[in-house]
């Protein structure tokens, strides 16, 4: 087997995000010779979770396998979809007979790509889940039977719990993918001699804004204390994320950021991102 380049999207933030993925991966898929390509999903409705229809949607794209985080379960329709969908994942460590599955390995024409979601322990107040550095290892140790070549996206808010899983996981699997804080890093790295790392991937969507969201009514929630629902604002497209090279035995060779601007113009009543 060749090796393989994984491309992994930053976090798709809103109907604009959706947009941005539709107009920019078939052409960087055809530049960067992708093979397999990962997106978070876990903010591509409103900011907030992924609905079904946008994850059908996504799939449609060309994305391969879409992961979530904390905002897995927000939409209704997608607590039942989600059992029915071999693409998408929820992190693995959610309560054990919870819709959907945590991991995969999927066939493809370069062989079989594992791929894990796993949500951090720390700054997430509205869900409690198991332990991810013991699932992370269990699940490694599980999928190696299967196939050298295993990616991990490990949605947390610090950078600290997110370098500790690296040093976790290094040498043990292909990539570690840091993704929740939508703010693209510049540690992209080998570490142990095979596993890729980055703190995160970014976000797809809005570039000048709070994290895809309309900077003025983040500004306000800080300033008044009071609850306000969040806009996405479809300015200054952006997709980001990363290439990962990885060879036949399941060691990465090379890890490159991405961050490539969408020149098309995003259109209100565009159905297809709706």
């Amino acid at each position: 087997m060749e090796t393989v380049k994984v491309l992994f999207i930053g976090e798709i933030v809103g109907k604009c995000g959706v947009f941005t993925v539709k107009h920019l991966l078939p052409k960087l898929k055809k530049e960067l010779g992708i093979d397999f390509v990962v997106a978070n999903g876990d903010g591509a409705t409103g900011g907030f979770g992924i609905g079904r229809n946008h994850a059908i949607y996504v799939r449609k794209l060309g994305v391969d396998v879409i992961t979530g985080g904390e905002c897995i379960y927000y939409k209704r329709d997608i607590v039942e979809h989600i059992a029915r969908a071999p693409y998408l994942l929820r992190p693995a460590n959610y309560p054990y007979g919870n819709p959907g599955r945590g991991f995969m390995v999927y066939d493809t024409p370069r062989g079989k790509i594992g791929v894990v979601s796993l949500l951090g322990m720390s700054g997430f107040d509205r869900t409690h889940l198991g332990n991810p550095f013991f699932s992370a290892l269990t699940l490694a140790e599980k999928m190696s039977g299967q196939t050298k070549i295993i990616l991990v996206d490990f949605h947390a808010t610090t950078t600290s719990e997110k370098y500790t899983m690296f040093y976790h996981l290094a040498g043990k699997v292909s990539a570690v993918i840091g993704t929740h804080s939508k703010a693209l890093t510049a540690d992209a790295r080998i570490m142990g001699g095979k596993t890729a790392v980055i703190c995160d991937t970014g976000r797809t969507g809005n570039s000048y804004s709070v994290g895809g969201l309309d900077s003025d009514v983040e500004i306000r929630k800080f300033l008044t204390q009071i609850p306000e629902y969040s806009k996405v604002k479809c300015e200054h497209l952006e997709l980001q994320g990363a290439v990962v090279e990885i060879g036949p035995d399941g060691t990465a060779l090379g890890i490159e950021t991405v961050k490539r601007p969408c020149l098309e113009v995003f259109h209100e009543g565009d159905r297809e991102s709706d």
